[in-house]
């Protein structure tokens, strides 16, 4: 295991940590999108169900099952404790939009016509695009809190780490895998606008905000 990827580990696990410490010290999970997180949460329970079938090694499990019970925290403290903080209004992006099409991808392009293949598959494709309604909710009220916008940095650079990652395998161990690489890079992609704005704004000390949609 590279560097690239136990860094991606790392960046990816710092993201979530800054989310949850972010909703319980303000006891408030405005500015978050339930959505994204619901599809966060279905994107680690349909990769990891592997944990039941194979064991790789004792890294490997224990950074599932933590990201699994991250991941339904998150959930259960948006819709659940938290709920009558929670923007239902803004956080308007329909997920049959992105659910219907990945779910057909997962039975067309796979590696292997199995369930437990079908299901990493449509956890690779629905990772890639599981953070458009919390983009989109931000671009519908124009602003982001600043802690919400280190989420988001690390959760690229998470992605961004990630491609490196399959870059060295590729080199080293001739190893490529054309439905993660291909995921990836669509995934990190949809975070270049908002690496811009980090660096020129929220690293300058200056609330990430947007121009209102008309």
């Amino acid at each position: 295991m590279n560097v690239f990827r136990i860094l991606g580990d790392v960046s990816h696990l710092l993201a979530i940590i800054i989310l949850l410490l972010k909703i319980h010290k303000s006891k408030s999970c405005a500015g978050i999108s339930g959505k994204s997180q619901i599809l966060f949460a279905l994107v680690f329970t349909t990769r990891y169900l592997d944990l039941f079938t194979t064991f790789i090694s004792a890294y490997n499990t224990v950074m599932k099952v933590i990201f699994l019970i991250c991941a339904y925290v998150t959930v259960y403290m948006i819709y659940v404790r938290f709920r009558k903080t929670f923007d239902s209004e803004n956080d308007s992006f329909r997920l049959e939009f992105l659910l219907v099409p990945v779910t057909g991808l997962a039975f067309l392009e796979n590696h292997s016509f199995t369930p437990l293949e079908i299901l990493w598959t449509f956890s690779i494709y629905l990772e890639s695009v599981a953070i458009l309604p919390q983009l989109f909710m931000i671009s519908k009220t124009g602003e982001a809190e600043t802690i919400t916008t280190h989420y988001l940095f690390f959760l690229g650079l998470y992605r961004a780490l990630y491609i490196a990652n399959w870059v060295w395998r590729y080199y080293t161990e001739n190893f490529y895998d054309q439905i993660a690489v291909v995921s990836g890079v669509v995934q990190t992609i949809f975070y270049c606008d908002f690496f811009y704005l980090y660096v020129t704004k929220v690293l300058k000390g200056k609330k990430l905000s947007l121009p209102m949609p008309v």
